[in-house]
């Protein structure tokens, strides 16, 4: 993959292995969750100005007001979402730069990718499809709080933005055994894990975060 994506002078495999080493002392501990964290170029997912940065654990701007999220961020979804399991299908709310949509495709057989920002899934796209050709990610222009339900039901659906409580449409579409995580919360948020157990539905939080609210509607 390294030998095709832009970059790499400046960007090592041994750059991202720090990374990696930094969020195993952070307490990532799903080893699968890093082997994608390792083998993903984040750097190609970002404005080349700041590909100086792409391995530091910051949040970096977009444009259109979005930002791609700390890399523990990724991680800790990941793994949540993961909970130590195979995982078949997985549904991404937000594709944003497709940073988290690449790692997801790493540990997951499908992933489907929604967005409402049509230039940012566009950007996406080439960098997914064109650059990493990871074919096993499917991506499309629609209001994330419905979901995908033609595509349902899911093993995991990562949320990529914060709400006040969790779209009832999202927790249809999980599989029996399914894992959901999201941000909660508005000024102050927390993550959210949502389980579809025998017993119902379980929420539990986790630990603070703070991303971009979860807008309605889409965008051309």
């Amino acid at each position: 993959m390294t030998e095709r994506v832009r970059g790499i002078g400046m960007t090592s495999e041994r750059t991202r292995m720090r990374m990696v080493e930094r969020l195993r002392a952070a307490g990532v501990r799903d080893e699968k969750v890093l082997a994608a964290m390792a083998q993903i170029p984040r750097h190609i997912f970002i404005d080349e100005a700041l590909s100086s940065r792409a391995y530091d654990d910051l949040s970096l701007p977009l444009g259109h007001g979005q930002t791609i999220s700390h890399p523990l961020t990724v991680a800790r979804m990941c793994e949540i979402a993961r909970g130590g399991r195979e995982l078949g299908r997985v549904l991404e709310i937000g594709t944003g730069c497709g940073y988290q949509a690449a790692v997801l495709s790493c540990i997951a057989r499908e992933v489907f990718s929604v967005e409402r920002i049509a230039a940012l899934l566009e950007q996406a796209r080439v960098r997914i499809l064109r650059e990493l050709r990871l074919r096993n990610v499917r991506m499309k222009h629609v209001d994330g709080r419905e979901g995908l339900p033609e595509a349902a039901p899911y093993d995991a659906i990562v949320m990529a933005a914060a709400a006040p409580e969790a779209p009832p449409a999202l927790i249809e579409q999980l599989a029996p055994g399914g894992r959901m995580i999201l941000p909660l919360g508005n000024a102050k948020q927390r993550l959210c894990l949502i389980e579809r157990l025998p017993s119902g539905i379980v929420e539990s939080m986790l630990e603070e975060v703070h991303f971009v609210p979860l807008r309605a509607g889409v965008l051309r």
